[in-house]
């Protein structure tokens, strides 16, 4: 291990789509990157390769399941063990699907909250004491519908308003050495296989009259991470006005 001078931060869900795009982000703007992904191996190895021609010895690829809680305290330690520190945890990898009340098992239940709330508070307990050595940031991705339930995603959003919970409850319990906040995505990239026929109708409650980009998203986060330095516990919705209409 040796001790660095640049800042550190893990980003999960990393190899793909929004994390990807925040992981570019935050290296342009000087991070070395611990990049986190499970099924897109592929992917996330081409975009370590991509930061490391940019800037050498500057990514550490971890691949896990976010599932199983047991390897959430070594992908921790594998980062700090690397870069001797971690100055930023981006709590950003999602499991998206329908939860219909009619269709949906525990299992699916369970998946969903494993993902999306339990293993973004197990890596932050993990990292808090050397985010708190770095005077660091938290920034978990959440979602609109964490305060406004999407039909037929009911597991879904609960898991998502668990984050958004877990947002304040340790911007509180970390505490001044510790920053957390959360940023709200609203219609940014469609889901994958999706055929389309709602778009018009969700484009239409969109104040801004258009779909956000994933580098409006990585800036948010940037600036929490950066900027918002007398700022913890809040969610930063970037949705276009999403949540201002019916």
């Amino acid at each position: 291990m040796v001790e660095r001078n640049r800042p550190v931060a893990m980003v999960t869900g990393a190899a793909r789509r929004i994390g990807a795009v925040i992981a570019r982000t935050l290296h342009a703007a000087g991070y070395d990157l611990a990049l986190h992904g499970w099924r897109s191996r592929d992917e996330l190895d081409s975009l370590a390769a991509e930061l490391q021609a940019r800037r050498a010895d500057s990514t550490l690829v971890l691949v896990a399941d976010l599932g199983d809680p047991g390897c959430l305290p070594e992908l921790v330690a594998a980062t700090a063990d690397r870069f001797g520190r971690l100055d930023a945890l981006v709590n950003n990898a999602s499991l998206f699907h329908p939860t219909p009340l009619d269709g949906t098992t525990a299992a699916q239940w369970d998946a969903l909250f494993a993902v999306n709330a339990r293993a973004p508070w197990l890596l932050a307990q993990a990292a808090a004491p050397h985010l708190s050595a770095a005077r660091g940031s938290i920034v978990n991705v959440t979602d609109i519908y964490a305060e406004r339930p999407l039909p037929r995603h009911s597991a879904y959003c609960m898991s998502k308003a668990a984050l958004r919970m877990a947002t304040s409850a340790l911007a509180e319990e970390l505490g001044p050495g510790v920053r957390v906040n959360a940023v709200a995505p609203g219609a940014i990239l469609w889901p994958e296989g999706d055929a389309g026929a709602d778009r018009a109708q969700t484009l239409a409650r969109i104040p801004l009259a258009r779909t956000g980009t994933p580098e409006e998203v990585a800036g948010a986060v940037l600036w929490l991470i950066q900027g918002a330095t007398y700022m913890t516990g809040q969610t930063l919705r970037v949705d276009g006005g999403r949540l201002l209409g019916p």
